[in-house]
């Protein structure tokens, strides 16, 4: 039986793993820190249960495909509710949008809004489910090893509809002209890592995903989708080995011949590394050995890092949603300060998110579990008192729009930021989302899965192919297994 080392226990390394498992492989997984699930821990205090990590639930196709791999169906594991309104946003005081879940209401909603827009709606959607039908089932689940791939007259005809040159913000404009609703459209790329300017209008296809399929909620938060993925890879025999950091890759003759730990050293046939790409490529392997140089990583553009806080609070929060975006300050100033001119923001836009207005369970009863996030640029230095200078900025402008002090109700209190990321997760400039999905970093121009001077290693997850978020990164791990399957 061939032995498949994975470093790292993210969602790559589980779905590589449940994959590989299934074939009859020898599985093991490596993970540095005492749980499993990279940015999907979770956090639990004084009966409050925080996701450390990601909190949006999209694209439930993908995680259906992935357990239906099995026989398996997501309900096996964890129940899922749909958000209706899928999330709120507020552009100031007593002037919020709630996004709703039904169609019709959607198009009343724009219609409202800018007369005449909802039936720019329907075109720009149904254009945005093309591009999602395309986009997922001939473009992402290519390995992207070279340009050859993408060689295909009727891909290349699709390739013009699906607007690869175009930018999302030229194309959204195209249809609308009200702020309000153009920020609502811009937003879901916000998770993609890059400004609508540099983003692709391919990827419109996250519109569909955000109106059309929809956000949910599994219930007990998104760590019950890392617990679900845990049982599967318990069940096909997987052995997980938790707080067993990789400290050094040895390459003999090409192959890897030994992975040395602080828990032991192992061997194996093949080995698939889901820990950050740039910390495996530029410190865990000798510099022959590496795929690229330190220059190179430096030129990547990253997506944001964040500055998170988990807060409890003993009293309820009225008026606001499970999902609640702040859009009442600039854009274009916050998103120059990420990715032009990378600074401490001015005046920066934020998201909270209330899961107990959804799950009673990750709360006190009588309290509210809140996630605080504020998007900043990866790189920056953390000196004294910034994270509580952003802090008490973020609750000035949540009392100012909402009417809600919370300030005397908190109970706990954690904050998350650069420094974490990069003790906890090893991740490259402190960022959170991984590589930014701009045109110059799509497909075969991502850094490569193939360990290029090593025969029997490749890379998995959020810095190579297909990109950043929870479905991709799935993707990235069953890409990943197959790659390997060739090879052994």
């Amino acid at each position: 039986m061939k032995h498949i080392i994975i470093i790292g226990a993210g969602f790559a390394g589980l779905s590589a793993a449940c994959v590989l498992a299934k074939e009859g492989f020898k599985v093991t997984i490596l993970e540095k820190n005492d749980q499993p699930g990279g940015r999907a821990r979770v956090w639990e205090k004084d009966g409050f249960r925080f996701d450390m990590g990601p909190s949006w639930y999209w694209m439930p196709d993908v995680f259906e495909n992935f357990f239906a791999l099995f026989g398996k169906k997501p309900s096996d594991y964890y129940q899922l509710e749909r958000l209706d309104p899928g999330y709120r946003i507020y552009y100031g005081p007593d002037d919020a949008m709630d996004v709703p879940a039904d169609m019709q209401a959607l198009e009343a909603l724009f219609e409202k809004t800018e007369p005449g827009s909802s039936r720019k709606l329907q075109d720009f959607l149904r254009q945005a489910a093309y591009k999602y039908k395309v986009g997922m089932g001939e473009y992402v689940f290519r390995p992207s090893h070279s340009i050859t791939e993408f060689i295909d007259f009727n891909l290349i005809k699709k390739s013009f509809s699906m607007q690869l040159l175009s930018s999302m913000s030229k194309h959204v404009r195209s249809y609308f002209k009200n702020p309000r609703l153009i920020k609502l459209l811009e937003f879901p790329v916000l998770f993609l890592g890059a400004t609508p300017q540099n983003t692709p209008a391919m990827y419109s296809m996250m519109n569909h995903a955000d109106l059309a399929l929809g956000t949910w909620y599994p219930k007990g938060g998104m760590n019950e989708i890392v617990k679900a993925m845990v049982n599967l890879a318990g069940e096909l025999g997987v052995d997980i080995k938790l707080n067993t950091e990789v400290t050094k890759i040895e390459v003999k003759d090409k192959l890897v011949s030994s992975i040395i730990t602080n828990n032991g050293t192992f061997t194996a046939d093949f080995v698939i590394a889901g820990a950050d790409y740039e910390h495996v490529d530029q410190h865990l392997l000798a510099k022959p050995d590496q795929n690229y140089t330190p220059q190179y990583w430096d030129k990547r553009t990253m997506s944001p890092s964040s500055l998170l806080f988990y807060i409890g609070t003993n009293k309820k929060v009225e008026g606001i949603k499970h999902h609640n975006l702040f859009f009442d300050e600039d854009f274009e100033l916050h998103a120059e300060e990420i990715y032009t001119s990378p600074e401490w923001p001015t005046s920066p836009l934020f998201y909270v998110s209330c899961t107990s207005k959804t799950d009673m369970n990750v709360a006190p009863e009588g309290g509210e579990n809140l996630f605080f996030l504020m998007p900043i640029a990866p790189g920056l230095k953390e000196n004294e008192g910034i994270r509580e200078k952003y802090f008490n900025l973020m609750l000035d402008r949540f009392k100012h729009i909402t009417g809600q002090d919370i300030r005397d109700t908190i109970v706990v209190k954690r904050s998350y930021a650069l420094n974490d990321f990069k003790a906890d997760y090893h991740s490259f400039k402190g960022n959170a989302y991984g590589l930014a999905n701009t045109l110059a970093q799509t497909a075969f121009f991502k850094p490569a899965m193939r360990a290029r001077h090593i025969k029997n290693m490749l890379y998995t997850g959020q810095l190579t192919v297909p990109g950043p978020g929870v479905p991709p990164a799935i993707i990235s791990g069953q890409i990943a297994a197959l790659e390997a399957m060739k090879s052994l």
